[in-house]
């Protein structure tokens, strides 16, 4: 078997991998106290639950779609 026969690479599976770290990170960053029925919790409005962490997971994903997109080299 040759290894032009494989779509992607040894580098296309760790971009992969990478972009899939950097989206659990993201989702992490995203956990935090949650509000209840009897009291609230102001942390569920912080920039780092709302501006950070999706911003980190849309660049995850970018990530993820290059690592999928780029073509091994000859």
């Amino acid at each position: 078997m040759d290894k032009k026969d494989f779509a992607f690479d040894k580098i296309n599976f760790i971009l992969l991998a990478v972009g899939m770290a950097i989206v659990v990170i993201g989702f992490l960053l995203m956990v935090g106290p949650n509000s209840t029925d009897t009291t609230f919790e102001p942390d569920i409005f912080s920039t780092r639950r709302i501006k950070v962490a999706p911003l980190i997971c849309l660049f995850g994903f970018v990530s993820m779609v290059y690592a999928v997109v780029r073509k091994p080299k000859a």
